[in-house]
């Protein structure tokens, strides 16, 4: 496409797209039908196809074509789905920032966290992210840093902590590292107590009730390859929870139970849940924590804000974590 062709088909998207052209398309992707869009929406399927036919004369292309599957994006069609996605999560966006404004707030964030991420750190860097009597409105949306970031991409996230890795699809996003996470091995003060006074048998530890995280995360895979390392088959975990407090809840009430999670959550469960931290280095560690967000965003005050209050809080705390401290 010239130069020429581009500028037309700007002038013709200024004019005439709308939001509803874009909520149309992504119906088509979802749904597949013109006619199950048309039932949807409560209309004549001729008036979808009007509208998907004006909306392919301003791309100057085809945006979908019939397939036995049903509608399917063409090359172009995928990369406006994308925008169109971006686009509505931004207005919803807008609409969150208005609510907050018209609350006495100063703005919404939308943060994606992973599991193992402390929440006494989330909350301090949202309280500091304002001055004063200022505040912000926030929500916190859970899930592997594979799944947030798609989120991210698609603007439905400002932002998202969680694990670089090289196997992530990191197009259009950049990263920070914020700090170190080491393991700690936790039980109950009973059992800890009798596990610290001793050498660790993993044989022994092999037969307990493991409380773990879900199949297929770095904290799964380091575990797994402790027993492997010791001639011993993986433990298979009685739970496997992304909730921290119910692994926290599960092994004060077991006797037998334990579970191996970061340091920083390790003391918070300390802390809210009564566990107790076995005194034992491991001789890995985690995959950093880093601070996501898109490449070519145009941050708000309040990003920028938030962004700053994270860092500066995990460079004053991201060593305490890790001390090796023990507490029964």
């Amino acid at each position: 496409m010239g130069k020429f062709e581009s500028e037309e088909v700007v002038r013709r998207l200024v004019g005439r797209l709308k939001m509803r052209h874009l909520a149309l398309l992504l119906q088509i992707q979802k749904l597949g039908s013109l006619t199950k869009v048309a039932e949807h929406m409560s209309t004549s399927q001729p008036a979808v196809t009007h509208a998907l036919a004006d909306l392919e004369e301003m791309f100057g292309t085809a945006l979908f074509r019939r397939s036995a599957q049903g509608m399917v994006a063409t090359p172009l069609g995928a990369i406006v789905l994308a925008r169109a996605q971006a686009m509505l999560h931004d207005l919803d966006s807008l609409t969150l920032d208005m609510e907050a404004l018209a609350s006495g707030r100063a703005a919404h964030l939308h943060i994606g966290a992973i599991p193992f991420i402390s929440g006494q750190l989330l909350s301090a860097a949202i309280q500091r992210t304002l001055p004063g009597e200022q505040q912000i409105t926030v929500t916190i949306h859970n899930g592997t840093t594979e799944q947030l970031l798609v989120s991210l991409r698609d603007h439905a996230l400002d932002f998202v902590i969680g694990r670089p890795s090289t196997a992530l699809d990191m197009q259009g996003i950049t990263h920070q590292v914020l700090y170190h996470q080491h393991p700690r091995l936790i039980a109950s003060r009973a059992l800890a107590g009798r596990l610290g006074r001793r050498r660790l048998d993993w044989k022994e530890l092999a037969e307990m009730d493991w409380i773990l995280g879900p199949r297929n995360t770095s904290m799964r895979e380091q575990v797994a390859d402790i027993f492997l390392r010791a001639g011993l088959k993986a433990p298979a975990p009685i739970v496997e929870s992304y909730s921290s407090k119910l692994i926290g809840e599960m092994i004060v009430a077991n006797d037998k139970a334990v579970s191996i999670v970061p340091a920083d959550i390790a003391e918070e469960l300390v802390r809210i849940a009564g566990v107790a931290i076995v005194p034992y280095s491991f001789d890995w560690t985690l995959s950093p924590v880093a601070l996501f967000s898109r490449t070519n965003a145009s941050p708000r005050n309040v990003d920028t804000r938030f962004s700053a209050a994270l860092r500066a809080l995990c460079t004053e705390t991201g060593t305490r974590s890790d001390s090796g401290s023990y507490q029964y």
